[in-house]
């Protein structure tokens, strides 16, 4: 197979992609419907945030050519799971706790761990990406879609809101995180490293080290920053708990 190519240039190209904005903006308009009063600024913040991260590498040259250099694919890939599933996650209002047995088990925290890593690695696979980017219909239906949902679940239960009716304890989301350093860093440390193409030149070599090392580099400074945040909820669990503590004792002492 030959190597695509590119005749137009790469940041004079721009794409609606309705198969995503529209979903993206249905979403968004449910969001400004059904919060109000449940959310406050910082939350709103986090979930516009996560929505317009979405719609900068699918509306844009990065989405627009995900298909043509495998470097912005990598860049596509890597905001919206890494960056946009977890904002909406922090956008999510404290009370969002369905009780839908399928959501329960979606967000299962060993289900959505591997549901999570098995898409990071699986779509790199020569055999996968190559089906995917020869079949535009699996990239636009498929790939996007699963970068958006797998993502959100994975995170639900790792960066909640509150502090209480965690499925996942603190420690165990700092923990889960670490370990899904693993899969991203190594998927990323492989590409970088092939002396020759995966993809049956599909992409240059430059243009595959590069998206690889958009994996190795960046997954490993963006899931630093989600262990901090993680970390941050432990402590504040641990205070938490100190606090309950020293309440009883005192209601203890006064009776």
């Amino acid at each position: 197979m030959d190597m695509h190519h590119h005749e137009l240039s790469v940041w004079g190209s721009w794409q609606f992609a309705p198969e995503a904005v529209i979903p993206l903006l249905l979403l968004t308009y449910m969001y400004m419907r059904t919060t109000k009063g449940l959310v406050g600024v910082r939350q709103q913040i986090f979930f516009y945030s996560g929505i317009l991260s979405a719609l900068s590498v699918i509306i844009s040259p990065i989405g627009a050519r995900a298909m043509d250099y495998f470097s912005l694919h990598m860049v596509q890939h890597i905001t919206l799971m890494m960056i946009t599933g977890p904002l909406l996650v922090l956008g999510t209002p404290n009370s969002y706790h369905p009780t839908n047995r399928y959501f329960k088990a979606a967000t299962n925290p060993t289900f959505s761990w591997f549901a999570y890593a098995s898409l990071m690695i699986g779509v790199h696979l020569p055999v996968p990406h190559q089906f995917i980017m020869n079949h535009p219909w699996a990239h636009t239906y498929l790939e996007v879609g699963l970068y958006l949902l797998l993502p959100y679940l994975f995170y639900f239960n790792l960066l909640n809101r509150n502090l209480v009716g965690r499925r996942v304890t603190p420690a165990m989301s700092v923990i889960s995180l670490f370990l899904m350093m693993v899969p991203e860093t190594l998927t990323g440390f492989f590409i970088y490293t092939a002396p020759g193409s995966l993809y049956d030149n599909m992409y240059s070599l430059n243009d595959q080290r590069i998206g690889g090392s958009f994996m190795w580099a960046g997954a490993m400074i963006i899931d630093a920053i989600w262990m901090a945040f993680a970390v941050f909820h432990w402590i504040k669990s641990e205070e938490k708990k100190s606090q309950d503590m020293d309440a009883e004792i005192a209601a203890g002492n006064d009776k």
